[in-house]
């Protein structure tokens, strides 16, 4: 029985140990990823003088919006000084329809390539998903020819096209990969009772997406809001994203650099994706490794 004790107290020392080291680990992790952030949000809620004046980390002495004002409707943004919020507009104008379209579509793949088998049914697939591994500085000469022809060109219209055709790619992995998870008898049985392609999709499958359905939302917003390449190649002037915006803000330099009104700017485009994950963030997950089981 000593020898017992003695044995259940080492383990629960060394488990003790173990929990430290661990909430050490994680604590230590959380400080270096969070302090950029801290000092981004900081440096936007101080004025110029007392960024010069003050250390980095330093609180700010008064709560002072006005870089954020300056950064939302005032800031110059090439030879116009109307701040972010026309682009933050363009933006949502783009990325809404963008994400709508792509989750409709792909939801619509998905269901033909997982319930619907027909022949050449695993090429298609292949191919989709080589798409999503594609680089987007190849195909940015034909995006650019075809958005020519259509006419559409340097216009949000024409974002909304290529962010659609190139989510598709992934849209389509993620609820074909979800709907293998569901029985194939909910299918047989509807077919049974004569309902359609579109009447089985609408009334048994979107009921029982919800979870990749997030999953779809979120990583189309993400991607699309945070997308520069196709932003800065397509459009120009006030048809730009706010991420092509932004760039553009901090690097025009008119007299004094406020960097005050640049981590504000930042702050502002990085708020949509944010606000996103905190408040579904935990649905994403869930859906991804619900549609993880087979595939």
């Amino acid at each position: 029985m000593p020898n017992s004790s003695r044995l259940a107290g080492a383990n629960g020392k060394r488990r003790m140990a173990g929990r430290i080291f661990i909430w050490s680990l994680l604590l230590f992790a959380a400080f270096v990823y969070l302090t950029p952030l801290y000092v981004v949000i900081a440096t936007s809620l101080k004025d110029l003088a007392e960024i010069r004046a003050g250390a980095l980390l330093d609180l700010p002495h008064e709560l002072n919006f006005s870089a954020w004002q300056a950064a939302w409707s005032n800031a110059c943004i090439g030879v116009r000084c109307e701040g972010l919020k026309p682009y933050f507009l363009n933006s949502i104008l783009m990325s809404v329809p963008a994400v709508i379209l792509s989750t409709t579509l792909g939801a619509l793949s998905g269901f033909a390539l997982s319930k619907f088998r027909f022949k050449g049914a695993n090429t298609v697939f292949s191919l989709m998903l080589f798409g999503c591994f594609i680089p987007l500085q190849i195909v940015i000469l034909p995006m650019a020819q075809t958005l020519g022809f259509l006419g559409i060109a340097n216009s949000v219209s024409g974002l909304i096209l290529v962010h659609t055709i190139y989510g598709i790619s992934f849209t389509t992995l993620f609820f074909r990969n979800y709907y293998v998870t569901i029985p194939d008898d909910l299918v047989k049985a509807a077919t049974m009772d004569g309902a359609g392609f579109f009447q089985i999709f609408w009334r048994i499958m979107i009921p029982l997406s919800q979870p990749i359905i997030v999953v779809s939302i979120i990583w189309q917003f993400t991607q699309i809001w945070n997308e520069f390449l196709l932003g800065a190649s397509f459009t120009t002037g006030g048809a730009q994203p706010v991420t092509v915006a932004l760039n553009n803000l901090i690097n025009t330099t008119t007299s004094v650099k406020q960097y005050n009104v640049d981590m504000a700017a930042a702050l502002i485009a990085a708020a949509p994706t944010l606000l996103v994950y905190v408040v579904a963030g935990r649905y994403f997950v869930r859906g991804l490794t619900a549609g993880a089981i087979k595939g």
